[in-house]
């Protein structure tokens, strides 16, 4: 993973702010196949895609959300931009009215994140990407209000699934934090995913530790 910071030593006096610059230098990237790029609390970020065992996951989970949002409202959605105040991200999956257009950006370059109901991060190997999805998006999402964080840690003990709720923006963390080992079910607790498991049939068994 890379990281892209615009922290020059000083402004143009009548030049673009900060915020804007980056959102230029996103915007302007052009990256090979199976790479994305992310704008997470003030950096761009550059990382690959999963490995097989997280696709895997994502795979799992996104076909059994499809069958528990069948006929509904709502669908699973990812390889697409979440936009929140000049940030973007790409969450492995989260949940989105079925008929989308009305959260599409005016850019016409992503959905905002106010038209998101619940998102999945499946935790990647390595440092930087564990404290990504565990610190920095865990800051981010609860930041943007959205209802519902569900972490899915591979790396975290033997395999943990942890679900966030009770967003607080304004301190950038969540009230409520349920975290259980692989093998033990949890459900999403509120939304269009209400009741919708986490179960062993998609994170896998517990990992063996090393």
């Amino acid at each position: 993973m890379t990281e892209i910071r615009t922290e020059p030593p000083y402004l143009p006096e009548n030049g673009p702010g900060l915020d804007e610059v980056l959102w230029q230098a996103w915007e302007a990237m052009e990256l090979p196949e199976g790479y994305r790029a992310e704008i997470i609390e003030g950096a761009i970020e550059v990382s690959p895609t999963g490995r097989y065992s997280h696709s895997q996951i994502v795979f799992l989970l996104k076909e059994a959300l499809g069958d528990f949002l069948k006929g509904g409202d709502f669908a699973a959605r990812n390889d697409t931009n979440v936009i929140h105040e000049g940030c973007v991200w790409v969450p492995d999956l989260f949940i989105v009215a079925r008929d989308a257009e009305r959260y599409v950006t005016d850019d016409g370059l992503g959905l905002t994140a106010a038209g998101v109901r619940v998102v999945f991060e499946v935790v990647s190997p390595g440092k930087r990407n564990q404290d990504r999805d565990r610190v920095k998006k865990r800051r981010e999402y609860a930041r943007a209000a959205i209802p519902v964080y569900v972490i899915i840690d591979d790396h975290d003990d033997a395999g943990t699934v942890t679900v966030l709720t009770e967003p607080r923006p304004e301190k950038a963390d969540w009230v409520g934090v349920h975290r259980v080992p692989y093998g033990t079910e949890v459900t999403v607790p509120e939304g269009p995913a209400k009741g919708f498991a986490v179960t062993e049939a998609i994170t896998g068994p517990a990992r063996t530790k090393k």
